[in-house]
């Protein structure tokens, strides 16, 4: 429950960030003593995956100091099932390292958030330039490695939308324990996948051109114990940023990277929103959305891989263009059918319509509460951001999907003087 036409005021710290964290969990399956991952955020989704690594043997604890260790049994269980597995896209990749650990692994195909296909073939594609034999059946991939293990290969992971990031994760956790060289064209460059790959350098793996599209892996027998922070998370960064813009307060977010947010940074620049850049932090700065002099100017945006305008934030910068002096194409071109916010924000008096992979937004100078339901985890973040900036009071039902990567958002923005709380859905007024 939001009551809109507060202006946001504070600092606010950034979280670790959640498409790090998850793959790090995993990689602690190829290790042969423990990983102690520290600036873990307190995620649903860290806790699912807490639960997937759980179901193959895999010690999992969270400390006091909010850590989390991962310690794998020796004799690791080859099968992840469908019950924790169909929660969450991230689930996916236990099955690199698990192959590579065991020979063998049976992974159920994932789930996560509904918004188009997002096929895995890429991840099997690398499994299978690996030496792996690799099958789907009642709704499992089967992988087996050939006697001997796995072996190094050559391989272009690029599929039509780009670089497959998870399936660069996968591929590369895979490769740290196949025998020879690896070399992945076309890999992830997201800062999320090197992360990763830092991580298992600390471990003992050896990597080079993190970072690039061209990754490098030779082989080791084993990897070891490590200790690793896991990188500030930039979606939540740029969350918190745009929160700020968009009720004209000043909001400080701290602790994040500014590099990892470059192509958000040009384009607030664009849109003439007000706000400076430090080391670690971005802070928003005082201004009246609502004065026709001073409101966002219509900024287009079209996603692409890292360092392009992320896709995780293309719902989140619609929201901003909702306000917006003219206007505004948004062209989603990693997952065309991400769209599924626009009928939502069109509930709250946004004027939107869409064109194929092309969202047209013609801002205005308000918007008015109503009822609206989340549809995934992005879209939800953007629904709250209109929320609070709509004239009356803005119910954002399906807030779980919130949860899955945004660590107690409604008591982060309820310090920054957003009127927020979390009730029951039974108690809701549009329930009654």
């Amino acid at each position: 429950m939001i009551e809109g036409g507060h202006p946001l005021d504070g600092t606010v710290k950034v979280a670790g960030a959640k498409n790090a964290v998850l793959p790090i969990m995993c990689s602690g399956l190829l290790s042969s003593g423990s990983l102690r991952i520290t600036n873990a955020p307190q995620l649903s989704d860290v806790n699912t995956m807490m639960a997937v690594l759980r179901d193959l043997e895999c010690g999992t604890e969270r400390n006091a100091d909010g850590s989390v260790t991962i310690q794998p049994a020796k004799e690791l269980e080859a099968c992840a099932p469908w019950e924790n597995v169909r929660k969450m896209r991230g689930s996916v990749t236990v099955l690199g390292p698990l192959l590579a650990r065991t020979g063998k692994a049976q992974i159920s195909l994932p789930g996560g958030c509904v918004f188009g296909v997002r096929p895995i073939d890429l991840h099997l594609k690398g499994m299978q330039a690996l030496g792996a034999r690799v099958k789907i059946e009642h709704g499992y991939v089967i992988a087996e490695a050939p006697r001997g293990g796995l072996r190094g290969a050559e391989m272009y992971l690029a599929g039509s939308m780009g670089p497959t990031v998870l399936g660069t994760a996968n591929v590369m956790m895979a490769a740290t324990l196949a025998k020879g060289k690896t070399v992945i064209h076309g890999a992830a460059c997201e800062p999320e996948v090197e992360d990763l790959g830092n991580c298992l350098l600390a471990m003992g793996a050896k990597i080079k051109g993190l970072g690039s599209p061209r990754i490098e892996i030779e082989g080791v027998s084993q990897l070891g114990s490590a200790d690793w922070s896991v990188i500030p998370d930039r979606i939540e960064a740029g969350t918190y940023v745009l929160a700020g813009a968009m009720s004209g307060g000043r909001v400080r977010v701290e602790g994040c990277k500014p590099e990892h947010l470059s192509a958000l940074i040009d384009r607030m620049w664009e849109a003439r929103v007000p706000f400076d850049v430090g080391a670690d932090c971005i802070e928003t700065q005082p201004y009246h959305p609502r004065d026709p002099a001073r409101r966002p100017r219509a900024t287009d945006v079209t996603t692409h891989p890292h360092p392009g305008f992320p896709t995780d934030l293309q719902a989140l910068w619609m929201a901003l263009m909702t306000l917006s002096d003219g206007i505004s194409l948004i062209d989603e071109q990693i997952y065309p059918d991400r769209y599924m916010h626009i009928a939502e924000l069109s509930r709250l008096g946004a004027k939107i319509r869409r064109q194929g992979n092309t969202a047209i937004v013609q801002g205005t100078d308000r918007l008015s509460g109503a009822p609206v339901m989340a549809s995934d985890l992005r879209a939800s973040a953007a629904l709250v951001l209109a929320g609070l900036v709509a004239d009356g009071t803005t119910e954002v039902h399906r807030v779980y999907h919130i949860d899955r990567g945004y660590e107690k958002i409604e008591e982060r923005l309820a310090g920054l003087g957003a009127v927020i709380k979390r009730v029951d859905e039974k108690d809701t007024p549009s329930d009654n």
